[in-house]
């Protein structure tokens, strides 16, 4: 077996005490997807022989969440550092043939698969015992140092133990390590819990390393933010923002106009067309796809949804799990739901929703309508006020307008009704029965008209009101 082969130790058991959460650290959410579902990708992403993740607070809740082909879950009962969880991992290191063991945190969400391959040939190169991911900061109080001799690591000390000249080494420990699994295993009972922290720490891996003559090499990743670490509710919105800026970046040098990229919210599976706009305010979530040309305009959410070429979504519109063809135009104030699929040119305008429903070619719906159920063909107009009146109160029933339609403002159609190909239906009717094709519905109550009705009642006065 080639000495590139390796495996990934994810460390996932801790609770979210920081967090002030009951929920393991794992599930919060976090740039559109959960914490634990960014550095899986990661690892993933560079193809390792096995693949481990170390679970323990809310177990049950994360191993459901994140299952997958060949992710095998170890838990840990007992939280007792890094060093023991990788302790009980031990009998499946042992089972898996790879030379590298890679040790993953889990709360680093901009970690990228190509660093991680890197840090893994590094390691090869080296000939190391242990290899670990550094970075530089300006900054770095907080952080443990990477105290060096040459090119080896002899020491990681933390900040509280640190002296005023190891305080001002900026290169500091990221909590990733690349291991020989040979060395690894031979010494990992070698480690302690008698220190500060009462726990197993597998950093002091690098001293035991030094005792007995091991090498333990460094690699540092010259851009700090793939390391950062989501600590608290505070770190995790700065990452969030770390997180949609990258994503707009990479939009933006593909060809996407994003008019204010720190006011614009898009999820990283997201993907969009050239020559498209984007405004402020716009929230493109889930596995949402754009096509080219598209306009995206102000405070806009689009959720699962596919939209094609040249589709214009207007101010203040939602928009799930939909598909919108070419040349469309949605908004303002539209409502697209669950199922809604609206054809070329189509028109769906203000205060308009759209449900489960198929909207043809070139037809319009422009102010304060529902369609429900229903199934809409080629240039139809619908008057304002329509509503497909879908529900019975037992089942949903289906509405069907055929091609050339014409229907009058403020009408009810009650479903299950058909209204055939080129008809019209009065304002204000409410349509209970199928219309033939080519007809004119009028379904409404007569006007009546009392003259001198307000005269015969001018001595019945309402009662004054007090002051």
């Amino acid at each position: 077996m080639s000495e590139q082969n390796f495996s990934i130790l994810i460390l996932a058991a801790g609770k979210a005490t920081r967090f002030k959460s009951e929920h393991s650290k794992m599930l919060h959410r976090l740039g559109g997807r959960l914490l634990g579902e960014h550095i899986l990708r990661a690892a993933q992403g560079a193809g390792p022989d096995c693949l481990y993740m170390i679970i323990g607070h809310e177990g049950e809740e994360v191993r459901k969440t994140f299952a997958r082909p060949g992710l095998v879950f170890i838990e840990q009962k007992e939280q007792l550092g890094t060093g023991h969880a990788v302790k009980i991992a031990r009998s499946e290191l042992e089972k898996c043939p790879s030379p590298t063991v890679l040790v993953l945190v889990g709360d680093a969400p901009l970690l990228r698969s190509e660093t991680l391959l890197k840090l893994v040939e590094t390691h090869r190169q080296a000939r190391a015992a242990a290899t670990i991911l550094t970075t530089r900061l300006a900054n770095p109080t907080g952080y443990g140092r990477i105290v060096r001799a040459g090119s080896r690591v002899r020491r990681i000390v933390e900040e509280k133990v640190a002296t005023p000249m190891q305080k001002r080494i900026r290169e500091i420990n990221s909590g990733i390590i690349c291991f020989s699994r040979a060395r690894l295993l031979e010494h990992l009972e070698q480690l302690s819990a008698k220190n500060a922290q009462k726990e197993f720490l597998l950093t002091d891996l690098v001293e035991v390393f030094n005792r007995h003559r091991l090498k333990v090499a460094a690699f540092s990743v010259a851009d700090s933010r793939e390391v950062l670490g989501v600590n608290d509710r505070l770190e995790l919105a700065q990452i969030e923002k770390l997180l949609r800026l990258r994503k707009a970046e990479t939009l933006m040098r593909a060809g996407v106009t994003l008019v204010d990229p720190e006011a614009t919210y898009i999820d990283p599976d997201v993907e969009v067309g050239q020559d498209t706009v984007i405004e402020p305010g716009a929230r493109l979530l889930g596995r949402t796809r754009l096509g080219s040309d598209c306009h995206i305009q102000s405070y806009c959410t689009i959720i699962d949804s596919v939209l094609a070429d040249r589709v214009t979504v207007r101010p203040c519109s939602v928009i799930a799990m939909s598909e919108i063809a070419s040349g469309a135009t949605i908004g303002p104030f539209s409502r697209l739901r669950t199922g809604a699929v609206i054809g070329e040119n189509a028109r769906i305008g203000n205060y308009v929703e759209v449900k489960k429903s198929r909207v043809g070619r070139g037809t319009k719906a422009q102010h304060l309508t529902y369609l429900g159920d229903a199934t809409l063909g080629e240039n139809i107009n619908i008057g304002a006020g329509t509503i497909t009146c879908n529900y019975d109160g037992v089942k949903k029933k289906p509405t069907v307008i055929e091609d050339g339609v014409f229907v009058g403002s403020g009408n009810m159609l009650v479903a299950p009704v058909r209204i055939g190909q080129g008809s019209y239906t009065a304002a204000g009717s409410t349509i209970t029965e199928d219309v033939p094709p080519g007809s004119l519905a009028i379904a409404r109550s007569p006007q009546v008209i009392k003259e001198g009705w307000v005269k015969e009642r001018s001595h019945l006065k309402p009662p004054t009101e007090k002051a």
